[in-house]
């Protein structure tokens, strides 16, 4: 299985000058766990939901505070013919959860932890079963109670 079978499309900021605060409601409504930064088609950056927290507890105002200054902007990324399993061992190695797949320049995708512990879970032989396309529909009926306004 390669990083290719599992990555999902990737959700971007509108712009590295977007405020903290517009890039953790834009993670909200769309529920995930990071942004992808781009700018003129290429990937300049990413921010995380622990971006956001440390630049928060160390004072930032996430009104005034943007993107580019809170953002990883070495990103590290792979390709999508790289095996799941080496995608996996580099995602814990390195102590990250969203991994962007780019080839020849282009952003293709991202595959989260999430993505991968779903696949590798599914593996299991024996009579636990689970499916990718569930964390799909976790998520899209997430969405639809936050669009309702039916927030925990």
């Amino acid at each position: 299985m390669q990083v290719r079978d599992i990555m999902t499309q990737a959700t971007i900021t509108e712009s590295p000058q977007d405020s903290l605060r517009s890039a953790a409601e834009r993670m909200w409504r769309q529920q995930t766990g990071s942004l992808l930064v781009a700018d003129a088609g290429n990937l300049i950056g990413i921010i995380t939901e622990r971006d956001l927290l440390r630049a928060v507890a160390l004072g930032a105002d996430p009104d005034k505070t943007t993107v580019d200054d809170a953002m990883t902007a070495e990103v590290y990324t792979v390709p999508p013919d790289m095996p799941l399993q080496d995608a996996a061992r580099e995602m814990a190695t390195r102590w990250i959860r969203h991994l962007p797949v780019v080839d020849d320049g282009k952003l293709l995708g991202v595959v989260s932890m999430r993505d991968v512990t779903g696949v590798f879970g599914a593996m299991r032989t024996g009579p636990v079963r689970v499916e990718h396309e569930f964390d799909q529909l976790v998520r899209e009926r997430r969405l639809a109670r936050i669009e309702h306004g039916d927030l925990d």
